[in-house]
């Protein structure tokens, strides 16, 4: 059992002396330890100054050096690559009120260049990485889809990144309509479904609902092709998808 010791207590035995005296030892013992410890860090800390600035030195230089990247060199690149696309979307939005070889005509402006200005595939080469280019990607792939390029256009769809509400899924809509033209409906049905996933919406998701359940009845698979009509009646009553849903449900029952 402990026993407490009063303020200025003496030991009377040998025995509690020498417990007194190992008491003090075991404490001495600790703060050498302690002592030693500290002293070797810093010794090595002493010793590895030099490499320690380095590192920090390093990471320093390499925030600065990102932040200034941003500020200084992809900041103004991003303004003058948008800058530089102004005339190609100008073509762009003259081409989808065109029609016939005007528009087509509009569209070649567009993908590459008029009047000494650039084309979204100039865009690409000439500014890649920036959102400049991934939105001519975006304008490319439709660009090749409403000219009957339609491998080019995959490619430049599938070069296209976005989180977009539309954009996203009708980039994916539109390499799938670049697979209907091929003449490979699974692979169409593959896109059309995935773009009627990406979002929930009411533009989009009916729309791409529907070509999905058009493309099944082509393949024969009129199950899916009724899911997907069904769910176009019941979650998008107001859509103008809608409106079409009985026709091809009668097709589909048809073929059942």
């Amino acid at each position: 059992m402990a026993q407490y010791k009063k303020r200025g207590y003496k030991p009377s035995s040998k025995k509690e002396r020498e417990n007194t005296v190992e008491e003090h030892s075991t404490t001495a013992e600790v703060f050498n330890t302690l002592d030693e410890g500290a002293s070797k860090t810093e010794t090595w800390v002493a010793d590895n100054q030099k490499y320690i600035y380095i590192i920090v030195g390093v990471a320093i230089v390499a925030v600065l050096g990102y932040l200034g990247y941003n500020r200084f060199v992809h900041a103004p690149k991003q303004a003058e690559a948008a800058n530089e696309m102004a005339q190609a979307e100008d073509y762009m939005a003259a081409a989808l009120r065109a029609t016939g070889t005007e528009s087509d005509s509009l569209y070649n402006l567009a993908l590459n260049g008029g009047e000494g200005k650039f084309g979204f595939l100039d865009i690409i080469d000439n500014y890649g990485g920036t959102d400049a280019a991934n939105l001519a990607h975006y304008n490319a792939g439709f660009a090749y889809l409403r000219t009957g390029k339609y491998q080019e256009a995959i490619e430049q769809l599938e070069d296209f990144k976005s989180d977009d509400e539309i954009f996203a899924p009708l980039a994916a809509g539109g390499i799938g309509d670049a697979f209907t033209q091929l003449g490979q409906p699974e692979d169409a049905l593959g896109y059309y479904e995935k773009a009627a996933e990406m979002r929930s919406n009411t533009f989009t998701t009916p729309r791409f609902l529907l070509k999905a359940a058009i493309t099944a009845i082509e393949l024969g698979d009129n199950d899916t092709a009724e899911e997907y009509l069904n769910r176009i009646e019941e979650e998008y009553p107001d859509s103008p998808e809608a409106n079409k849903v009985p026709i091809y449900l009668g097709m589909a029952s048809a073929k059942n």
